[in-house]
């Protein structure tokens, strides 16, 4: 199984900055694309950024495109997430999801985290 553990969110006002990262552990044999969602209260769950295994494809929501930064650590299976300018509608419980491998002779699978709580106060 894999583990993900996320950490750095909290409370800011309008404008701020905030850093989440989120560290995959357990029995990882390959990890391939590493990302970002969030759920609002009352909405469905969407697609904030994910980065491939080689970084080399990135994919940002529109609402999202200019403020946040997405990146990851291979030697530290981590990725993360730089949120600047942030605004009162990026209130959201933010989940980790990573697509990993965890026996060479099966493809992969989907993981979540136990998400983390971003509240933007204007």
């Amino acid at each position: 199984q894999v583990q993900l553990v996320e950490s750095g969110g909290g409370s800011v006002q309008d404008g701020g900055s905030l850093r989440l990262s989120c560290a995959a552990s357990g029995r990882i044999f390959s990890i391939n694309a590493m990302g970002w969602y969030r759920q609002a209260p009352g909405k469905q769950r969407e697609l904030v950024a994910t980065v491939t295994g080689g970084g080399s494809v990135i994919d940002y929501a529109d609402s999202v495109k200019g403020r946040f930064t997405v990146s990851r650590d291979n030697a530290k299976n981590t990725v993360y997430l730089q949120m600047n300018s942030l605004k009162p509608e990026d209130t959201a419980i933010y989940y980790c999801n990573v697509e990993a491998r965890t026996n060479p002779l099966r493809g992969a699978s989907y993981y979540w985290g136990q998400g983390t709580q971003v509240t933007v106060s204007s």
